[in-house]
């Protein structure tokens, strides 16, 4: 979905004006972005019902109805067994999680609309399903930059009415699920953290509610509205902590290094919970998951929860020490053990006494190495190699895994008792692509940490760049969004963009952002819909049933290429990899013939 740069509808008549003197503009009129709008019986296609069955569909999710008085109660019994806090933020991350889903409602039925377009049609959405009539004062979106600045009236909110039936008027404002619902929309569209806040309240008094939503860098201090939005937090600090989003003055800035855990998706939050329920316990914790998707930082921050916090947390990867090292490295070495011990040297579990050992890897061990495990964790003791006196250790222990150890068991690659011994309390962790909630999340989170861990000043990450994060797999998961994102960040040049080019190299550029050409011979890089077939891929072109020339389909890529690039023939020739020159010659040929 390649989005106009620049769209602002408080601005209208003089965007409108504008337009008509320019064709070119990048200022889109107001009346031809509601015409572009998927109309309101456009949407009301998307809902189906089959009472037959007991299912009712908006497009391919699956709704429920319910009682507005079964959510009033609903909500009432989350505030009373949590408190206000953990309750808003709950309710703040269940909203965020369903605007994030009408998000992609609408990024697959309608890949070519207008960004202001799916905007618009978020309000009409939101409103069908029953949850609150939204009046547009001021949208201003800046694609380009990934900029999003919109104003709002909420009517009807059943959240406000089912809060003041129960509670009466307060001094804090109540919609929370929509709050949630309007950030994991408009994040999941325009591609950057947009924090809405509710300025105006029913439930305080107003006589309609007010929402102010920005993108997270122009909120200034966003702290405790990422309390509520992550399940890692969701309690917001008691006193203002320093700005994490704004640029440092250093790149050894503390805040930099402090690992955080990041996410509001269903499948990260319900790791979270766990990972909270077992903390203060004295478990013996099993982390597993594909690699990249943050084992060790659960670990830490489980250790950090934990009453052993202020003791030693050591990390252990048994994949990155020889098997003949193993036992020295995990039990110590007594000097003259063997050639070259030439001082005594406490292992892992000595150096982790009192505190937390994690164990990363642990299905690369030897199934000599596991029995050496096994037994120090069933006797509490270790012996250091050459020596005979047993030595006591208090040791919390987790481990993790990329591999299904059940399945190891079977094979007879890990022993069983070892991994009953390990399996206490296992934790699931998802994959990236299961989190795709979480993407707009984390893009900003590392996007903002790199600029000022390399001092770097960029304008944002361009729309298209920005589409390609979300529909990437990330077979590396949250290492190799890391990855991409810092490679974007030192490979674009300062006060610009990170666009598309600046962060993948080698990597497969997602589908949906590859150039296509439709049955009329007009070259587009929107989104492919996979229920269309009006669009045909390059693939296609070779099946005998449709055919293009060469020349006409270089012409209509150096003609996008310069559109995209607003006539900048300069930059129009670095994308398609030409200089001016040849790029100017091509044009100037095409002309003559």
């Amino acid at each position: 979905m390649d989005y106009p740069d620049r769209i602002s509808l408080a601005s209208m008549s003089r965007q409108s004006q504008s337009a008509a003197n320019d064709t070119d503009s990048q200022h889109i009129n107001i009346q031809q972005q509601l015409q572009q709008t998927p109309t309101l019986e456009d949407l009301t296609e998307c809902l189906r019902f089959s009472p037959g069955d007991g299912r009712i569909w908006l497009n391919d999710q699956r709704m429920q109805l319910i009682h507005t008085s079964s959510f009033g109660v609903l909500r009432r019994e989350i505030i009373e067994a949590f408190g206000i806090k953990r309750a808003r933020g709950i309710m703040t991350r269940t909203g965020y999680a369903s605007g994030a889903r009408d998000a992609e409602l609408i990024r697959k039925r309608w890949p070519g609309a207008e960004l202001t377009s799916v905007l618009i049609a978020g309000t009409q959405l939101h409103a069908l399903e029953g949850a609150v009539q939204v009046e547009t004062l001021n949208i201003d979106v800046d694609a380009k930059k990934g900029h999003y600045e919109g104003e709002f009236l909420w009517h009807h909110c059943t959240e406000d009415e089912e809060h003041i039936a129960t509670y009466g008027i307060g001094s804090e404002p109540a919609c929370w699920w929509e709050l949630g619902y309007a950030m994991g929309y408009v994040s999941g569209l325009v591609g950057s953290l947009v924090i809405f806040r509710e300025v105006e309240c029913r439930a305080m008094g107003h006589s309609v509610c007010r929402i102010i939503g920005k993108t997270a860098k122009h909120w200034g201090n966003i702290d405790e509205d990422m309390a509520y939005l992550n399940a890692s937090g969701p309690q917001p600090p008691k006193e203002p902590r320093q700005e994490i989003y704004l640029p440092s003055d250093s790149a050894h800035d503390p805040v930099i290094n402090e690992p955080q855990m990041i996410g509001a998706s269903a499948a990260f939050t319900a790791a979270s919970h766990s990972l909270k329920k077992v903390a203060p316990t004295q478990a013996t914790v099993l982390l597993s998951g594909e690699s990249g998707v943050g084992k060790e930082l659960f670990a830490t921050m489980l250790h950090r929860m934990s009453p052993r916090s202020h003791q030693p947390f050591v990390a252990f990867n048994c994949a990155a020490i020889p098997e003949n090292l193993i036992e020295a490295e995990l039990f110590g070495v007594e000097k003259g053990a063997y050639t070259g011990a030439v001082q005594q040297r406490a292992g892992r579990f000595e150096r982790a006494d009192g505190g937390t050992l994690f164990l990363d890897e642990i299905a690369t061990l030897s199934l000599e190495g596991q029995s050496k495990l096994l037994r120090a964790l069933q006797e509490k003791e270790i012996e250091r190699v050459g020596s005979s006196k047993a030595i006591k250790v208090d040791v919390r222990v987790v481990a993790a895994t990329n591999v299904d150890l059940r399945e190891a068991v079977e094979c007879g690659e890990f022993r069983s008792d070892l991994f009953y011994r390990l399996n206490v309390f296992p934790i699931l962790l998802p994959p990236l692509r299961e989190r795709r909630d979480d993407l707009p999340l984390l893009i900003n989170h590392f996007f903002h940490h790199y600029c000022r861990l390399h001092d770097r000043t960029l304008s944002g990450i361009t729309q298209k760049a920005t589409q390609a994060l979300l529909h990437y797999d990330f077979p590396g998961n949250i290492r190799e969004l890391q990855n991409i994102i810092e490679r974007g960040v030192i490979d674009a040049d300062n006060e610009n963009p990170v666009d598309l080019h600046n962060l993948f190299r080698n990597e497969p550029i997602p589908k949906s952002v590859l150039y296509s050409v439709n049955s009329g011979g007009a070259l587009s890089n929107t989104l492919q819909n996979k229920t269309e077939t009006s669009e045909l891929s390059f693939s296609n072109l070779f099946t005998g049933k449709e055919s293009i020339s060469i020349d006409a389909l270089e012409q209509q890529i150096l003609q996008q290429a310069v559109k995209t690039a607003g006539g900048n023939l300069a930059e129009a020739a670095r994308r398609v990899g030409l200089t001016r020159a040849q790029l100017a010659y091509r044009l100037k040929k095409s002309d003559k013939t």
